[in-house]
């Protein structure tokens, strides 16, 4: 295995100690060092993201990855490029549930998940803080379409394909099995 490959997989391994959401977290502990929002990192940058959320990499490590995945050699890393390398590859049994539970959910089929398409597929009365009062319908959706979105800082209350797929792909690299897998996603989606 090369260098790049064991920093690779040190990597993979401590965002699955975090479930099924430790690359998204990872993502927004990038985001945090990107002060000018490119959505670029420096080696500095990314070695600081590393070490704050607690990768184990060493230095070289870190180096490695970073030249590694700095194609074009800019001294500049595109996180969400990084974040979708570091992500499982995952059987084409998996992308196929994932679009039927996309599709289920974008109601005018603008290829857009939005509030009006959750409006008829997702029920809110059973949530707690709808029944309390605490929140609106769609407060409720709009949180619901929140899990969803890559970047905290460009929330638009929409969902593309991709940030959806990217989403799954996170939860797909906490579940072995894609006999579970499919299970889980039939269940949720009622596929």
């Amino acid at each position: 295995m090369s260098g790049h490959e064991a920093a690779l997989e040190k990597l993979r391994a401590a965002c699955l100690k975090r479930g099924a959401s430790g690359i998204k977290a990872l993502g927004r502990t990038f985001r945090i060092y990107d002060d000018d929002a490119s959505r670029m990192l420096s080696v500095e940058e990314f070695g600081k993201g590393m070490h704050d959320y607690g990768t184990g990499l060493t230095d070289s490590e870190v180096a490695t990855l970073f030249a590694y995945f700095d194609r074009d050699q800019s001294g500049q890393l595109d996180f969400n490029e990084f974040l979708g390398a570091l992500r499982p590859p995952m059987s084409q049994s998996r992308i196929n549930l994932i679009k039927q539970a996309f599709n289920k959910l974008d109601k005018d089929g603008s290829g857009v998940v939005t509030v009006s398409d959750l409006e008829t597929s997702y029920d809110v009365r059973n949530h707690p803080k709808f029944q309390s009062g605490e929140k609106t319908k769609k407060q409720i959706l709009r949180e619901f379409l929140d899990n969803f979105q890559l970047d905290e800082r460009t929330k638009d209350d929409k969902v593309t394909f991709e940030e959806f797929e990217l989403y799954y792909a996170g939860v797909s690299a906490s579940i072995d099995q894609d006999l579970y897998f499919d299970l889980m996603m039939r269940n949720a989606w009622k596929l």
